[in-house]
């Protein structure tokens, strides 16, 4: 067995802003969008991409899995993205559909978690995008068999023969949308010396409750 290597000199000090209960607003969707804006500013395009976001999910098993997805639109319905429906997110969700989101925008040194509750979009919806995808993603979404186990020549094989084919490219059966809605979100600023601003939006009957926790 190797070494193990120690990692305890590896931090860096946060320092670009601060967080109050006063100065968010009362909506965490519009929070959302606030922030999400000052990410997608041009200076910002070359280290970062806002929408990317971790999805976690757990199906029967309870093992939480999580990876990269992308967001690809947001307003008070929810969080919606795409994915192969056969894929293991998908069999997770099919099994339980409480998941979290996770935004980590290391240039504004700020996180963005979300807990909610996940349904299918509507067949719409998915056309909709699937249709204003590019032509090579499109094909890349009819040719992959997602979290199957395939080798690199055969998934290429699969690509290469509907690219040779030329024919338009509609959205397989088995791909499609799905809306995150979400009851919590907590809002992360780094602060110096590891004393980070976090605010809590608490989903009530009455409204969102905002709070303030400890680092």
């Amino acid at each position: 067995m190797k070494k193990s290597r120690n990692l305890y000199s590896l931090r860096k000090d946060y320092h670009r802003g601060a967080l109050s209960e006063s100065e968010v607003l009362p909506c965490p969707f519009e929070q959302f969008s606030e922030w999400f804006r000052e990410a997608e500013h041009p200076d910002y395009q070359e280290f970062m991409e806002p929408n990317v976001m971790t999805l976690c999910t757990a199906g029967k098993d309870l093992q939480p899995k999580s990876r990269i997805v992308l967001l690809k639109k947001f307003d008070t319905d929810g969080f919606v993205f795409f994915s192969n429906y056969e894929s293991e997110k998908a069999r997770n969700i099919a099994e339980n559909n409480k998941v979290s989101l996770a935004f980590f925008w290391e240039v504004l040194q700020r996180q963005i978690r979300i807990h909610g509750r996940v349904w299918k979009t509507s067949d719409a919806v998915s056309d909709r995008y699937f249709d204003a995808r590019p032509y090579e993603s499109r094909l890349a979404a009819c040719a992959s068999p997602q979290s199957r186990p395939i080798t690199k020549e055969a998934l290429l094989r699969r690509y290469e023969n509907l690219k040779r084919d030329r024919e338009p490219v509609s959205r397989p059966k088995n791909w499609g949308g799905y809306t995150v809605k979400p009851h919590y979100f907590e809002y992360w600023q780094g602060g110096r010396s590891r004393l980070h601003d976090r605010i809590s939006y608490i989903e009530h009957p009455e409204g969102w409750k905002i709070k303030r926790l400890a680092p």
